[in-house]
């Protein structure tokens, strides 16, 4: 007896869905900009967007904002939800691109390499521009030191046997800007 009412308890507990209202076009849009911009500096920033996109005060409204936002990332409109580190003021000021010349049966199968290494934050294909410019696959090294950051490097190119492969280091000298992804 009792086991039949904890499984209907439980099954209760179950089917027990809150459901929010969705949010309009119109708000949508406001949140997917605001989003752009990041999250606001303060205690509550989900409760913060629903106010700037307009959501009528009740209880839910936070919740609204945060269910709307699971719904992009399971639908993939969202891939990645998270912050953009300003790194030079962590004091990550020995940014090197890596420019590798690769064949280009093998660059696929690299850059798959190289992305697996963690001390590699961006790997990225791009056409070359001959004569002057036969680079078609770039990476990102963040580091704080120099040294450091070509002894990664070092060790990154020993490790996936990348010594034969013409590259050329750049180390970024100024930002002018950096941010995450506006589409707006």
């Amino acid at each position: 007896m009792s086991l039949s009412i904890n499984l209907a308890t439980s099954k209760q507990k179950k089917t027990q869905v809150t459901i929010f209202p969705a949010l309009n076009a119109e708000q949508q849009a406001k949140l997917r900009g605001l989003l752009e911009q990041g999250l606001p500096t303060c205690s509550r920033p989900y409760l913060a967007l629903a106010r700037k996109i307009g959501l009528a005060e009740s209880p839910f409204i936070e919740q609204q904002v945060i269910e709307q936002i699971k719904l992009w990332q399971q639908q993939g409109l969202i891939r990645r939800f998270g912050l953009v580190v300003k790194h030079r003021k962590l004091g990550f000021n020995a940014n090197a691109m890596v420019v590798w010349n690769i064949a280009d049966t093998a660059v696929d199968g690299i850059a798959k390499q190289l992305s697996q290494c963690p001390e590699v934050s961006l790997c990225y294909r791009r056409p070359r521009r001959l004569p002057d410019w036969p680079y078609n696959l770039f990476c990102m090294i963040h580091g704080i030191e120099r040294a450091k950051v070509i002894s990664q490097l070092q060790a990154i190119t020993e490790r996936l046997n990348l010594s034969h492969i013409e590259k050329n280091v750049l180390f970024s000298t100024r930002a002018f800007k950096q941010q995450g992804a506006r589409y707006g």
